[in-house]
């Protein structure tokens, strides 16, 4: 991968860098893991922390941080060291896009976007089963895809919701692929669809549907659609509450032709992926660990007086105030924790009890990074309402978790309580 450029290393020799998330000896991680996670967090204070209030002020796309990203080798996270990637492997990208969330959320949720193409066609898919003929056809495909991001940083992402159940998994995605000579005809649309207008190819999940069959999700594909090709289009405003650099507007897909080598997963593995490895769903929730950490470090920066843009006072005496940063603190960790551990345990064909705690992980952080910033605001009090602090732009990113297909909290709250009381096809017929 190439080193970053001087402007980036100069910016970092400048900060004084904060701890990680997760130290690296207390959470046993390896020195390959430590260096590409410091390397994102170095990135996100020194360059992205400074650049995330005007993208946020004007709703638009952090061009330049990907750019950045793609100087650092950082596109290719995921992406085997074979093919010119770092070849991190999940828990490794997690922490890394914790540390990324925790300075810029959006350039967090929507890099998110674009490393999930590189993560599912790559070590999650490798985890999954493919004959031989299979596996070699998958191998040439997705050297095609890793080859531009690598060399040409090319940006990918993930358009997913449609406003329906099939984001949720409930039935097949209504945008549908026609198989022709030569590849497909797509037809559909996605909405909330980040990096709308920005990503140099969609991946896109649709459904295979052969003349006069029915709609099947075993039958969903994952094809990467050229931005550029004729048929498709990005329409509609972008002014959300938060995470407004993701600019997530509606594409639509209008009898648009894809080759074959668009594929990211071959025929079948994307629905055994969804069946046997549902960590792939979790990798929303490190951009909020992230934020969570940002709002309990800019509180203790701000009682002690230390907090860039605010006044130079000390709040740190009262007693009020120690009460609240315990709270924080303490809910802090517990979040932490339980994500680590969910991490950790992401493979295939996990356990009931793994994909229990994988839902309870989203679901505390989703909701932990929202309650953290909530008292962190009545805590530190009407400056932190404040645009020019980053508070403030923290709470809004952070109360967007919940909502987020295809685990919204409802959905996991949901999942919990049936998949904890009832075992596989059991009912109470």
């Amino acid at each position: 991968m190439t080193a970053p450029v001087s402007k980036t290393a100069t910016a970092m020799d400048k900060v004084a860098l904060d701890a990680p998330i997760f130290d690296p000896n207390a959470f046993r991680l390896s020195d390959e893991q430590a260096a590409i996670i410091a390397q994102a967090r170095e990135l996100g204070q020194s360059i992205f922390a400074g650049r995330a209030a005007a993208y946020d002020r004007d709703a638009k796309f952090p061009t330049e941080n990907y750019a950045d990203l793609h100087r650092a080798g950082l596109l290719g996270i995921a992406i085997p060291k074979k093919h010119g990637g770092l070849g991190a492997d999940y828990q490794t990208y997690a922490l890394s896009a914790a540390e990324i969330g925790r300075y810029c959320g959006a350039t967090a949720l929507t890099w998110n976007m674009h490393v999930c193409s590189t993560l599912w066609s790559g070590p999650l898919a490798d985890d999954l089963d493919m004959d031989a003929e299979t596996r070699a056809e998958h191998e040439r495909r997705r050297a095609v895809h890793y080859k531009r991001i690598v060399n040409d940083g090319a940006v990918y992402s993930q358009p997913f919701s449609e406003g329906g159940a099939a984001a949720a998994g409930g039935v097949a995605f209504g945008t549908e692929a026609k198989p022709v000579e030569g590849g497909w005809i797509v037809n559909g649309k996605k909405i909330f669809a980040s990096l709308s207008g920005h990503a140099d190819y969609y991946g896109v999940l649709c459904t295979e549907i052969a003349e006069g069959a029915k709609a099947s999700r075993r039958n969903t594909l994952y094809l990467a659609l050229p931005a550029k090709a004729d048929g498709v289009a990005v329409v509609g405003d972008w002014d959300p509450l938060g995470m407004r650099g993701t600019v997530s507007r509606t594409l639509l897909f209008k009898d648009v032709f894809v080759p074959e080598d668009a594929a990211l997963m071959p025929r079948g593995v994307y629905f055994q992926a969804a069946m046997r490895w549902p960590h792939m769903f979790l990798t929303l929730s490190p951009t909020y660990m992230g934020l969570a950490q940002a709002a309990y470090d800019f509180t203790v920066r701000y009682l002690r007086g230390e907090a860039p843009g605010a006044p130079p006072v000390k709040r740190r005496m009262y007693p009020t105030k120690q009460i609240a940063v315990a709270q924080m603190q303490i809910k802090l960790e517990q979040v932490k924790a339980i994500w680590f551990q969910a991490i950790t345990e992401a493979r295939a064909n996990p356990s009931k009890e793994q994909v229990l705690r994988a839902y309870a992980a989203q679901y505390s952080a989703m909701e932990g990074a929202n309650e953290i910033a909530t008292l962190a605001i009545r805590t530190c009090g009407g400056q932190a309402m404040l645009k020019s602090l980053p508070l403030e732009r923290v709470y809004r990113d952070s109360r967007c978790g919940s909502l987020m297909l295809p685990w919204t909290a409802e959905l996991c709250l949901d999942r919990i309580g049936r998949e904890a009381l009832y075992e596989t096809d059991e009912s109470d017929d």
